[in-house]
């Protein structure tokens, strides 16, 4: 152990049954922690915030503890000096006391910390991953049912998925060209009541999405209306992380894919991901959707964060990107005009 001045170092090594300050090996002063869990798992949230124990604050109020080591970082920034020679463990014969308690109080904490995180906004997200898997499905069917059905009946356009099903459905079969086995021509039957059954599951989960987004994310759903907002908050990963991201990382979630391709030097760098779906950028000129989407994205990362506040809609928002919109159609107008035109003044209303 490290000397000063004649003496043995004195360091601090908080367990979770109790706090210890060690002189020399030995503990000269001991602070049990509390034997109720509820108490273990406040001071176990205590720990993991940061922040000091009762246990810790008693201990440090004595005139000389900026003067003691310690190896917990913690503990060091609250004015204690990090020496990583000092202790980790408690010498001597073994003090813990019996483990119970300490589960108990873990997995209380563990609950109030799972309560305290959770995100209501997880189920749209569901919804959203789960439309999105039932459009492969759904298209992989029709695809095989457009195949399958054109070929006895040419006139009926393969890509028409909607249609080829019905017509499987309705077990229609053109004599000489169609299955002439019963049970193929039960199993086509039935592969367009998969179908519609898929395309009927889809329509209940967009509706859901439709009803539950303005819930939630009310700001979003005003920015963005309800299938876009749920995607974004989905892609994201949730409402809080949502909240916490930069808009030009909002700016191309969803391109994640063109992104790694720009960092490896095989492609530009994406102007924009999920936000291409906004009607006002995806009807834009090529030139003007970057512009487009780095002004969507602003408003977005701020709705998100209203969002996350629980604050009403702000229609501001959605007026702030009308505004840049109509500025960058002017911006665009006035670029294509010919040298020395002049402007024309609208009639008053």
């Amino acid at each position: 152990m490290s000397r000063g001045l004649g003496r043995f170092v004195k360091s601090v090594v908080t367990t979770w049954y109790g706090t210890f300050l060690l002189e020399g090996g030995e503990v000269v002063r001991a602070i049990d922690a509390p034997a109720e869990p509820a108490a273990l798992a406040e001071r176990a949230q205590r720990r993991r915030e940061g922040s000091l124990t009762p246990e810790e604050v008693e201990l440090l109020r004595a005139a000389d503890s900026s003067e003691w080591s310690t190896r917990d970082r913690r503990l060091a920034s609250h004015g204690l000096r990090y020496d990583l020679d000092a202790p980790l463990t408690v010498p001597g014969p073994p003090r813990e006391p019996d483990r119970a308690r300490l589960n108990s109080a873990l997995l209380a904490e563990a609950e109030r910390a799972l309560l305290a995180s959770w995100d209501p906004s997880i189920h749209v997200q569901e919804a959203v991953r789960a439309g999105a898997d039932l459009d492969r499905v759904r298209n992989l069917i029709g695809e095989r049912l457009g195949s399958w059905v054109s070929h006895d009946f040419p006139d009926l356009d393969p890509g028409d998925h909607a249609r080829a099903a019905r017509t499987a459905e309705e077990g229609a079969s053109r004599p000489g060209l169609g299955p002439t086995d019963p049970g193929l021509l039960e199993a086509r039957r039935r592969l367009g009541e998969l179908y519609r059954a898929v395309a009927d599951a889809r329509r209940t989960l967009q509706e859901a999405v439709a009803a539950s987004s303005p819930i939630r994310t009310p700001n979003l759903t005003s920015l963005l209306g309800p299938e876009l907002s749920a995607r974004l908050v989905a892609q994201a990963g949730g409402l809080d992380r949502l909240a916490r991201l930069p808009s030009s990382t909002v700016q191309v979630l969803g391109a994640e894919r063109a992104f790694f391709e720009h960092l490896r030097g095989r492609a530009p760098p994406p102007r924009h991901g999920l936000l291409f779906l906004h009607p006002a950028i995806q009807s834009a000129p090529r030139a003007d959707r970057g512009k487009l989407a780095r002004a969507l994205a602003g408003k977005v990362a701020i709705a998100a964060r209203l969002d996350h506040a629980g604050t009403a809609v702000d229609p501001g928002l959605a007026r702030a990107f009308e505004t840049r919109r109509l500025e960058v159609r002017g911006q665009k107008g006035r670029s294509n005009r010919r040298p020395g035109a002049r402007d024309e003044v609208s009639p008053s209303t």
